[in-house]
């Protein structure tokens, strides 16, 4: 039998449980978390002996804060299934829990509804599961991933750090972003820590408020990443420096119904992310 028979195979045995199972359950499956001291279940090869050895599963807990209930099929009975491929570098997923974070349900109706917390160890088995392939795929190291959330452009040569601080504040007037406040960090360096060698590192804070509104009124949430915050700072080599997070809601475009996401509020938010990046390089150009 062909290598490509075996896949369709196993593909079909797939799509079968995945429509067999039951489409509505009374309880969400319970959190399964890995207990504390416990070698990662998620690296290759790790851990098929013991969830094929496991006991089974206790049943069902109630549906905790009010989610909404659902039916997966069973991930144990994956193992069975013949011929699956297997990739090198990729962990084998079968049988092994995967921590459900999501509550599935529609944008809240009533603004500013707060959603229940995710406990800590569901966010500690999640991002255990990412970890083999963050850094074994693709390579990611902590560095990496800052790098990968952070919009930067490097200043024009000559210009000075208030001609840059300068440059930004004057487009951010111009687009009609509200100046909310600074944060002098490398002044604490020197008064707190007594640190008198740090580079020049300055936060500095806008907002639009009809965006960030209605970002709060789908996802109260949100509000850690406000007010939009742009950094200006030397580097090593006394360069200096424009970023901001990275938040380009570009990247999940096609997912917005799924996200709750209208139309509207992707056009704020996309043009939101282009100001900000409009008054980085205006500073980074030193533009008057």
């Amino acid at each position: 039998m062909s290598k490509l028979s075996r896949l369709s195979r196993s593909l079909l045995a797939l799509s079968l449980i995945t429509l067999t199972a039951t489409p509505m359950a009374q309880a969400q499956q319970p959190y399964l978390i890995t207990p504390a001291g416990s070698p990662n279940p998620y690296l290759p090869g790790a851990f098929m002996p013991a969830v094929q050895s496991a006991a089974p599963t206790a049943a069902p807990a109630p549906a905790p804060f009010g989610f909404p209930s659902f039916g997966l099929p069973s991930l144990p009975s994956l193992p069975s299934l013949p011929g699956l491929p297997s990739i090198p570098g990729i962990p084998d997923l079968r049988g092994v829990p995967v921590p459900l974070v999501g509550t599935l349900s529609p944008t809240p109706t009533k603004p500013y509804t707060m959603r229940p917390g995710i406990p800590d160890g569901v966010k500690t088995q999640m991002m255990q599961m990412m970890m083999p392939i963050m850094s074994g795929i693709f390579r990611m190291s902590m560095p990496d991933a800052m790098n990968m959330f952070t919009l930067k452009i490097k200043a024009k040569p000559g210009l000075s750090f208030d001609d840059v601080v300068e440059s930004m504040m004057l487009r951010a007037n111009k687009l009609n972003f509200k100046y909310v406040g600074n944060n002098l960090m490398y002044k604490d360096f020197q008064a707190v820590l007594g640190d008198m060698t740090a580079p020049r590192i300055e936060v500095h804070s806008f907002c639009d408020i009809a965006v960030g509104r209605d970002l709060l009124k789908i996802s109260p949430e949100f509000l850690v990443f406000l007010p939009c915050r742009i950094g200006v700072m030397e580097d090593a080599d006394k360069q200096i420096w424009v970023m901001m997070l990275d938040w380009n809601l570009e990247w999940v475009g096609g997912y917005e119904k799924e996200m709750g996401i209208s139309p509207e509020l992707s056009k704020g938010a996309i043009d939101v992310r282009k100001k900000m990046a409009e008054i980085m390089q205006a500073g980074a150009d030193g533009d008057l």
